[in-house]
């Protein structure tokens, strides 16, 4: 069922295009709902959709053949998935999938191409999108290789948080030990430690973030260059509106 124009948009990308092509868009959208664990892409299989995300949060996954797995990107609200279309690519080697539930503005393959090619604003705001979805990547194997696990976990702290609406989301030792790929004894210790720091609040499968701009610190430059480009080529460009 298409959106009606008079839908309240809660995903930054869409809310940022004018009007005319804001309603062209929401017209071939439909409303879904995501469940944890929910694949939105799966491995070298054809993309079907793009998911814009409203809320709740989606991994980006690389897997070997020996079945580890890192992550390599987040997708909250800001963002959607499906880039490969973007680029006349029509499927990937990574694993997309929901890791805390929420909804979806879902469009078709087909749709999300005629759109591209027929609004160029729309197009150039899914241009910029995936570079700055690049500079996350880059700077998820610039944190695994020169970054502590204290670093990289406040790193992937404050990037959930800036996706979900509160300040505690469910999340476990055992799917963070993957997401950055290391044992999770480590990530046990590591969540100790930031909470002896008074950053955050763990409990069974959920942590709580109490002192972000301390959590800022511990990141240190882990943190915040994608960010700042994301407000420098979206959220801050008045010519996008």
């Amino acid at each position: 069922m298409a959106i009606s124009s008079q839908h309240t948009i809660r995903n930054n990308l869409l809310s940022r295009l004018r009007a005319d092509d804001r309603a062209a868009i929401l017209a071939a959208l439909d409303r879904v709902e995501l469940k944890r664990k929910d694949v939105l892409a799966q491995p070298n299989e054809p993309l079907t959709h793009v998911h814009f995300l409203e809320t709740g949060v989606a991994s980006v996954v690389v897997g070997t053949r020996d079945r580890r797995r890192i992550e390599v990107g987040i997708i909250g609200s800001e963002g959607a998935t499906g880039l490969p279309l973007l680029f006349d690519v029509d499927s990937t080697p990574h694993e997309t999938f929901i890791q805390i539930e929420g909804e979806a503005l879902r469009m078709s393959k087909d749709a999300f191409i005629g759109l591209i090619e027929q609004r160029p604003a729309f197009r150039r705001l899914m241009m910029r999108y995936a570079h700055i979805f690049q500079l996350f990547t880059a700077q998820t194997a610039l944190s695994h290789g020169s970054y502590t696990l204290e670093e990289r976990l406040a790193r992937w702290l404050l990037m959930c948080h800036d996706r979900v609406e509160k300040d505690e989301f469910p999340i476990t030792h055992e799917f963070l030990s993957v997401m950055l790929g290391v044992h999770r004894p480590g990530v046990t210790t590591t969540i100790h430690i930031l909470e002896g720091a008074g950053t955050i609040r763990a409990r069974r499968s959920h942590i709580e973030i109490v002192d972000r701009p301390k959590l800022e610190l511990i990141a240190g430059d882990s943190y915040g260059i994608p960010e700042a480009e994301y407000r420098r080529l979206i959220t801050d460009d008045v010519a996008l509106g």
